[in-house]
C-alpha cells in the first residue's frame, strides 16, 4: 500500500502511547543533531506519551549515550534507549569464551566489555567471527573483507553481526556499516546471527523498556516506530505487527518529489522494492 504522508507527527501522536524511535538519520546524521526531530520527541513526551530510543549502534546503550550528548541530542527527548549492542552482548554471551575473530573499529570495544571472550587476529583459531563494521569505514568496503572471510565461509564459521545497518549517512557521505559485510558474507555461503533491527531480539529488549516506562504491558497497536531504514526499522516493525512512520530522507533522497516535498509514489516504490510496507512516510519527523 502507498503509506500516507504524515508531515506532522501531531496530526496521530494521540494514537499512540509509545514511539520507537530510530536514531541515526531521524534525529542525527553522525555530525550534528537536528532540532527539530528532537522537539518533536519532546513535546511528545510533554503530552503523557513515551519515547524508546531504538537504534542498531553495535555499542551498549550506556556507551552510546555520551555521543548523543556530544552531538546535542537533548535528554528530553527520550525516556529509554536500546541498542543493537544491548541485544548482541547477550548473544555473545552465550558464546564465551570463543575465541572470537573480531571485526570493527576500536571505538566499538564497549561491546565485549565483561564478557570474557578470547580474540583472535583472524579465522584460523576463531570459534565465530564478531563484526561490528569496516575496521576503517572512511575508506574500507566489504570487497575489501571477501578475501578473508571466504575461508571462514567454508568452514562454517557463525557470523555474528553486532549492526544489521548496511550504510548510513555521516553528514553528505554514506558509509558501509557491519550489515554490509553481513551480507557478503552469507553471499560466500557463511551463517550469520543478527540480533538488531529487524530481528526480535532488540525489539523484545524495547517492549520490555516501554511496559517499565508505562507501569503497564503494552497495546501494540498504540506503538509506533519511526526509521529511516526500509529492511531494518520499516521491515523490523512490519514483521513485529507494529504501525510505522518511514522518514523517506534519511538514506532515501529519491523519495523527494519535484517540488521538495515527499513523494508518497516514490516512497512506496522504496518499500516495495524490499517488500515491506509502512502505514505513514514523512522527508523528515516534525510535531
Amino acid at each position: 500500500m502507498t503509506p500516507l504522508p504524515l508531515p506532522r507527527l501531531s496530526a496521530v501522536a494521540a494514537d499512540y502511547d509509545v514511539l520507537f524511535c530510530d536514531v541515526w538519520g531521524v534525529i542525527h546524521n553522525g555530525r550534528e543533531s537536528w532540532p527539530e526531530p528532537c522537539a518533536a520527541l519532546a513535546t511528545f513526551r510533554t503530552r503523557g506519551g513515551r519515547v524508546v530510543l531504538v537504534s542498531n549502534s553495535p555499542r551498549p546503550a550506556s556507551d552510546v549515550v555520551a555521543q548523543l550528548d556530544g552531538l546535542g541530542v537533548p535528554r528530553e527527548s527520550w525516556d529509554a534507549f536500546v541498542t543493537s549492542g544491548d541485544a548482541t552482548r547477550r548473544v555473545l554471551a552465550g558464546r564465551a569464551p570463543g575465541p572470537a575473530w573480531v571485526i570493527g573499529p576500536d571505538r566499538d570495544w564497549p561491546l565485549y566489555e565483561g564478557l570474557g571472550l578470547q580474540t583472535v587476529p583472524g579465522p584460523d583459531d576463531a570459534a565465530f567471527i564478531s563484526v561490528t563494521g569496516p575496521h576503517d569505514d572512511t575508506t574500507e568496503t566489504p570487497e575489501d573483507y571477501r578475501a578473508r572471510l571466504i575461508p571462514a565461509a567454508a568452514r562454517g564459521l557463525e557470523l555474528i553481526c553486532a549492526n544489521p545497518d548496511k550504510v548510513v549517512r555521516r553528514g553528505d557521505v554514506l558509509i558501509y556499516c557491519g550489515g554490509a559485510l553481513a551480507d557478503l558474507y552469507a553471499e560466500l555461503g557463511g551463517p550469520v546471527v543478527l540480533a538488531g533491527k529487524p530481528h526480535p531480539p532488540i525489539y523484545d529488549l524495547a517492549l520490555a523498556e516501554a511496559a517499565r516506562l508505562l507501569g503497564r504491558p503494552v497495546e501494540r497497536r498504540r506503538v509506533l516506530c519511526i526509521g529511516d531504514g526500509v529492511t531494518t526499522d520499516v521491515l523490523g516493525a512490519e514483521r513485529q505487527g507494529l504501525d510505522c512512520l518511514f522518514i523517506a530522507a534519511g538514506i532515501h533522497e529519491a523519495a523527494a518529489g519535484a517540488d521538495g516535498g515527499l513523494d508518497p509514489a516514490r516512497a512506496r516504490a522504496l518499500l516495495d522494492a524490499e517488500g515491506t510496507s509502512a502505514r505513514y512516510a514523512a522527508l523528515e519527523l516534525a510535531w
